[in-house]
Parts: structure tokens; sequence; C-alpha cells
């Protein structure tokens, strides 16, 4: 793949798609790794001198403008990070886009609207999308792909532009593809995996090519429950997908034939209400109990104490470490502590450690961790899962064309 050493960008319009989609609250930004992340790609765009038009998707509209999911917030955040204003366009094709674009000078930055406010953009017809490629290439002059989070996505921005344009990746999408074939190609042992989240489906692909792959997988987070229930303990009111409990017993199986180790929970923390994660209130019947003693009305909701103490002694000897997945509730602080106890373990040891985006990024970012002292920090959740699995991601085959 060609970067963006390889392209002469001076003067001419360098169409960049990143993956801007933070999450917000009220119209404001909670979280602005994303942006931030993309932020060097685009620098070096601007003091090369071209006119930068950045592109991306927010949430999921239904193919129209939805003022819930503008990226006009985000256009300031920008500016703010790079130093310089940030033109915002009110449409992604329309006149707002010609206009805004046509007045760039060299060095500067215009951000455009939602690119899922146009249904071309997610069409699974390949003539529709294809028309919306046509009308963002005519903005354009180059394409850098830059939004790692999208890349698996086989959408007119991320999949059909690059083939309009000259192309190139920039340095974040370099750099994940770099760190993600050190889990992959260049694994330095032990190998450890962290999976957390709700949903084991989620995580099925993962889990079956990485049984060929790590030494250990420690199961946490909503999904630890289909596990302990496949061992043939009540799991009460928490989490459960009934229908993956075969595919769970297989996995576990294959874990044994293939000197994989699965560590679940020994302990967890409960309750029979759902906290709420905005105002924090206090947790009245929070207690912590052994994992197969969960009462048929109580919810498991982190990992308890016990387990906090096993995670980190098998993630102690590491070499190399993934995580994908907060182990409990985060958001409310009685049932953030294991999620805590998994970053502060992958702090104190001298492995590659790897957090995949989603969810467990942010709460590094919220529970006030230094995201410099991880080895890296993955913007695509969904994007690398799916290459762990070993899945061709289309932006990525289109910016090799």
């Amino acid at each position: 793949m060609k970067t963006i050493e390889d392209l002469d960008v001076a003067g001419r319009r360098v169409f960049v798609r990143a993956d801007l989609n933070v999450p917000l609250s009220d119209g404001r930004i909670t979280d602005d790794g994303r942006i931030r992340a993309v932020a060097p790609t685009i620098a070096k765009l601007v003091q090369a001198g071209a006119k930068v038009i950045v592109a991306s998707h927010l949430g999921r509209p239904k193919g129209a403008p939805d003022p819930q999911y503008s990226l006009a917030p985000v256009a300031g955040r920008l500016g703010e990070i790079l130093g310089t204003s940030v033109a915002f366009a009110t449409d992604t094709v329309g006149e707002s886009a010609k206009a805004t674009v046509a007045a760039l000078a060299n060095g500067e930055v215009t951000l455009l609207e939602n690119l899922r406010f146009n249904a071309g953009e997610t069409a699974k017809d390949d003539a529709e999308r294809g028309a919306f490629a046509d009308q963002l290439a005519e903005l354009a002059d180059l394409y850098v792909g830059d939004g790692f989070g999208a890349v698996h996505r086989k959408h007119a921005s991320v999949f059909d532009l690059p083939a309009r344009l000259p192309h190139a990746v920039g340095d974040l999408i370099a750099t994940e593809v770099g760190v993600l074939k050190r889990l992959t190609e260049e694994v330095e042992r032990p190998y450890v995996v962290v999976l957390g989240g709700s949903k084991v489906s989620d995580k099925v692909g993962v889990i079956d090519n990485l049984l060929g792959k790590a030494d250990r997988i420690l199961i946490g987070g909503g999904m630890a429950y289909t596990f302990l229930a496949a061992l043939g303990h009540e799991v009460g009111i928490s989490l459960l997908q009934k229908d993956q409990i075969p595919t769970v017993l297989e996995y576990l199986e294959r874990g044994k034939a293939n000197g994989v180790e699965f560590v679940l929970p020994v302990d967890v923390s409960i309750s029979a209400f759902f906290p709420d994660t905005k105002t924090h209130a206090p947790v009245p019947d929070f207690e912590v109990v052994a994992a197969d003693e969960i009462p048929a009305d109580k919810e498991g909701l982190d990992i308890g104490p016990k387990t906090r103490e096993l995670f980190a002694a098998k993630l102690a000897d590491a070499k190399t470490v993934f995580w994908n997945g907060p182990v409990g509730v985060f958001e409310h602080p009685t049932f953030a502590e294991g999620t805590k106890a998994v970053a502060a373990a992958l702090l104190a040891s001298d492995a590659f450690t790897v957090v995949g985006g989603g969810d467990s990024a942010a709460a590094v970012r919220i529970l006030g961790f230094d995201e410099t002292k991880f080895g890296h920090i993955s913007t695509g959740g969904g994007a690398s899962l799916e290459y762990l699995e070993g899945k061709t991601l289309p932006g990525l085959a289109a910016l090799e064309g």
C-alpha cells in the first residue's frame, strides 16, 4: 500500500476518509480519542500544502439528514486539536460542500457533513453506491484512507472512492495494520487475550481464530455468563445467550486440545438492578459471590476481587496482550473495578499491549489511565476483530489496489 509520502499533495485537493464516529451526549463530545488519532495525518497534509477535505460517518442515520448525528461539533474539536480553523460543509456533495471545497486555500481544512446522510454511502446496490462515490470524487484530486474503524465496511467512501482517485493509506491505518500483524504473524509469547463485552456472538469469529494462536484467553463482561452457564452454573438474570452454549462448549474442548487456557471468573459482583450509569446512584444490594453461586434473581455486573487477582496473575508474564471489551459495567464506579484491574495489569506487565478499540478504549480514557503507556490503543473495534478473524477487509483491499 502507498503512503502519504508517495503522493504529491501540495496544492491538491486531498479527500481524507477518517473515522470521527465519536460518542455524543446532548451535542457534546464525550470521548475525542478518534479525532486525536487521525489529527497527525491531517496535520501532515496541511504542512505539505494540501487542501484537505475530511469526511466521516457518525452514528446510524437512515440515509437522510438527522441533526442528532451532525458532525458540526466534531469540526470545532478538530480545529482545536489542529490549532487551525476547520470549515464545515452542511452537506456531503451538495452546494455547501462544493462551495466550501472551492474556497480552500493550500494548507486549509474542511469537514463535510455526515456521509451517512446520503443513502448512497451504505447502499447494498453497487450502482447506487458507485454513483455517490462519483459525486465524492468530483470534490477531490487524491484520496487518503485513514478511517480504520470503517475499513470492514463496503461503503462508498471506503471501498468505491479509492478506485476513482490516486490513493494511499494515512499514518493511522498504517500503524493499525502493523500492530495487527504483530498479533497474528509476529507474535511474542506468552500471548494472552482478554475478551469482554456483552455478547459471545460478537466474538465468535475471533475466538475461533485465536484458538490456534493465543496461549491464554481471559473471559469477562456479559459474555462470561454464557461460559459459566455452559459449565452448568446458575447465572440468574445475567446476560445469557443460550443459543451460543454449544459453541462455547466446543471452544472449551478445542482449547484443551490445542493447549489454550481459558480463564473464567471465579467470583462476580452482582445486583438485582442494573446500575444508573448517568447519575452513579449507589447500588444498595451490591454484593460479591462465587461465580457458581449467583442467585436466580441477581445479575452479574463485574468480575469480583479474586478474579481480578487471577486475571492479573495470568497477565503478569505475558509478552503480547490483546484486550477487547470491558469486563464489567465500567460506566458505574461500583462495577468499574474489574476493568480498572485489567488496565492496571496491562500497564504493570512488560508485554506489548494492544487495547482493541470500542468500549475498552473508551474505558481506558474514562477511568483516567494514561493511554500513552499502552503499546497501542486501536480506533477500530469491529475492524480489529474482523482482521483477527482472518477476514478480508474491503477498505484495506481497496487501498491495496
